[in-house]
Order: C-alpha cells, then structure tokens, then sequence
C-alpha cells in the first residue's frame, strides 16, 4: 500500500536544471510528495548524466533508502513522465517481490532502472553503509564524516562507522565538542552539486568551506541562457529574458518559501513559474503573480523568522563581487526574498517586449554576466562568513536566500577531491 503513493528524493547534478524542472512538474501533476532526506524516500530520481565515480555513489545512497527502493535517471524534461512511470512500475514489482519472499530480503540496487547499459554497484566502504540512516539534520547520506571526506577522517574518531566529535575551542575559549557534518548535495531545495563542508559545536556552525560535486555542466546556465547568447551577438528579444529573470526568481522564492515552512505558496510559486516558461500570456501570469507574492510580503510570520538572518550589507557586498538582487537587497534572508519578488512583478511588465535585449550591461537573475568573475562566484565566496556563527537550522535558510547556481562556470577551492 506504501508504494500506492511514492515518496520522490530528487538528486539534482550540475547542468540538470531543465531535467530538474520537468521532473518537479510532473510529480506535481501526479500528486507525489518529494523527501526531504533518504530515509523518508522510497522512489530515487537522478536528475542529470552522472559520472561513472558519481553513479556509483548514487548507487550507495539508494541502498540506504527504505525496502523497497528503485532508482530513475532522467536527462531531459520530457523524459521525466516515462522515467517516473517505469519508477513506479518498479517499486510495485520491488514490493510484490518482498511479500512473497520467506524472508523479505532483497538487494536495492536492482531496483535502478536507467536506459543506458547496465553498470555494476561498488561495495560499501567504510562510511556508506546502513549507518547513514543516523546522519545528522541536513546530511547527504552519501558523505559521512569519518568515510571519504579527505583529511577530516584521520582526526575523528568512528564508533561502528559513525563519527565521534572532537574537542576544539570556542569563540568564548571554551573547549567543546566539534563535529564536522558536510550539507548537500543530495538535499531538497538545495543548489545543485553544492557541498557545504561545516564544522559544528553544539547546533552552532564555527567553521565553512564549499565545495562542489563534479557534473557534466559546461558553464552555460539555463537561468542566464537569454544574455549568455545575446554577449556572443546571437538575437534575444527582451520579452524571452524578462520571462526567464521571472520564473528564475519564482524558482528561488519557491526553494526558500519551502524551507521556511510555506510549502502551498512554494508549490503555486513553481506552478506559476512553469507557466511562465511555457509562454502563459502575460496578464494571467501578472495577475497571478500579484497576488502570491502580496501575501507572502505581508506576512509577519515570515519576517519574524528571518529577519536578521545572513546579513549583507550593500557596501560588504559590494567589496565580495556580488551583485544582483543580493547587492540590491542590503540586508537580510527576508530582504533577499523582497526583492526577487519585487524584480518578478517588474519583469512581468516586459514579457510582450519584443525589442532586442540591449549587450550594453548584461544582467542576469544573478547579477552582472558578462564580468570576469560570474555571479554566482561571488555567492559562493561570500557564504562562509555569513554561515560563521550562526545556527545549523538557519544555515539552508541563508543559502537559499543566496541561491548561488553552480551551472555558471564558478570555480571551489582545489584544497580536497569533491565528494558527494
């Protein structure tokens, strides 16, 4: 009966954003719920073209994943309805396996299914077993501490495979218990292939470092698709970039909406932002979008919440390299969130704007373009200070007020291999 109505975890890698967009549409359209972490999933969608190394580490996330479990590959946004489909066929013959079988038992890697050949699964190593079930809030379940997380293994401590804390001081001189703990990449609402390496005493977070998961992205982003062309003199009109600026906030505001316990708005946010990209005449999409994002201005709830959370100051951000709605904001999580919705609104005003996108100053949803360090870069460069002391809790909530896309050419620091 569990599998009636299945649980879906998107594992999102960099380049996929398409894939992503057609994947979330259609299990909208199904009425599928979607997990926030791999214990709660039963139904693995891989969104993108993984590495063999990657794939193999997907492999090991669905085997901890509750019975029954299958894995789907989707490369391409019409390809999300039959990949779902055959997910679902899958998790029914999976089910119907273990009810007849004496002893329940079943290997979960056969529960993959992708079109290309057949590929094998590697042994679970040292921290990629069932442990992973006990990760802490946020965690991937592919990377655990004390496993294959470069230098971090040789100075903690493993209990059964679980990572022990050190001692280190606090701010306050104090010695404390420290763990490090990475976030990402396999989270709901998280930017695709980000891993957030933070060390943690307490519930505070001391110490960030970013890194990346290695995809098949060639630089181009499909959120700054419109000016990438028009900076090589290719023809844009200025409706079609209007149009995609507006569903690239909508996309953002849903991912922070979500986080910050507004999953109904999230969801009308992504809905709306579907249409947009679908070409919805301008009216429907403006009326629309008035109306959801007054509500969600208004709320003193959600002021309350993340009011002074990640403060960026214009001046501060102006020294990082940031620009873009981030700059513009001049504050806090729920000033960043003012703001994309204020530059949605505007940008429905252009969607009938049929005049050629001007190559004066290339703007994206991001920031500047056509600069020598992208957008995004400088996102990435600014939140481990933003993240320094605050609450784990509040830390998702500061990376989604940013939304930094990893699909722009940014580059992490080589100081380890990325791990998923």
């Amino acid at each position: 009966m569990a599998v009636r109505s299945p649980v879906a975890l998107a594992a999102v890698l960099p380049g996929a954003t398409q894939a992503r967009l057609g994947v979330e549409a259609d299990l909208r359209r199904r009425g599928w719920e979607t997990a926030q972490a791999p214990a709660a999933a039963d139904l693995l969608v891989v969104c993108g073209s993984p590495c063999p190394e990657e794939d193999r580490r997907l492999d090991t996330l669905l085997r901890t994943m509750s019975r029954p479990a299958a894995r789907v590959d989707v490369t391409r946004p019409e390809h999300a309805a039959q990949a779902l489909d055959e997910g679902f066929a899958l998790l029914r013959d999976r089910a119907a396996s273990r009810a007849e079988s004496p002893l329940g038992h079943e290997d979960a890697a056969d529960g993959k299914h992708d079109a290309r050949p057949a590929k094998g699964t590697a042994p679970a190593g040292p921290g990629h077993g069932p442990h992973h079930e006990h990760a802490g809030p946020g965690h991937s379940g592919q990377d655990a501490p004390g496993g294959h997380s470069g230098h971090e293994a040789h100075t903690m401590s493993t209990v059964a495979g679980l990572p022990m804390a050190d001692r280190a001081a606090d701010r306050d001189g104090l010695s404390l218990d420290r763990l490090n703990l990475p976030l990402g990449p396999v989270l709901a609402d998280w930017p695709a292939g980000l891993i957030l390496r933070c060390a943690l005493q307490g519930d505070i977070v001391q110490e960030v470092r970013v890194d990346s998961v290695p995809g098949p992205s060639d630089g181009t982003s499909f959120w700054n698709e419109p000016w990438s062309r028009a900076a090589r003199g290719e023809p844009v009109e200025r409706g079609a970039a209007a149009r995609r600026r507006c569903a690239a906030h909508l996309d953002s505001l849903g991912r922070l909406l979500s986080l910050a316990g507004r999953p109904d708005t999230a969801a009308r946010l992504r809905r709306l932002r579907d249409d947009v990209l679908a070409g919805a005449p301008s009216v429907h999409c403006g009326g629309q979008l008035q109306a959801l994002t007054k509500r969600v201005e208004r709320s003193r709830t959600l002021r309350w919440g993340l009011a002074g959370l990640g403060r960026l100051s214009a001046e501060r951000a102006r020294r990082r390299g940031v620009t873009g709605p981030a700059l513009e904001a001049d504050g806090d999580v729920h000033d960043r969130l003012l703001t994309w919705s204020r530059e949605a609104r505007r940008a429905v005003r252009d969607f009938d704007d049929g005049r050629p996108l001007s190559t004066g100053r290339l703007i994206g949803p991001r920031g500047t373009v056509e600069g020598t360090v992208p957008p995004s870069q400088a996102l990435l460069d600014v939140l481990p200070e933003l993240l320094t002391g605050t609450e784990l809790g509040c830390a998702r909530l500061i990376v989604a007020s940013l939304d930094p896309d990893l699909d722009e050419p940014v580059a992490v620091p080589a100081t380890e291999g990325a791990h998923a």
